[in-house]
């Protein structure tokens, strides 16, 4: 069986001013902390989920 492909994502800016919207789908991607590194399967939903806070995430290159 193959392995799902997975997307690497850092929390790099903080989500202090946004709204609280914004702070749910950064605690939703399974962020604690700045500068924070997550692994996730990469699937529409969050992929979504990622372009909702465009300003707080990047997407990392393996």
């Amino acid at each position: 069986m193959a392995q799902p492909k997975k997307i690497r994502i850092q929390y790099y800016r903080s989500a202090i001013a946004t709204p609280t919207k914004h702070k749910l789908v950064v605690k939703g991607l399974g962020f604690t902390r700045l500068n924070q590194i997550v692994e996730r399967e990469d699937t529409e939903s969050i992929r979504g989920m990622v372009k909702a806070v465009p300003h707080l995430v990047r997407i990392l290159e393996k």
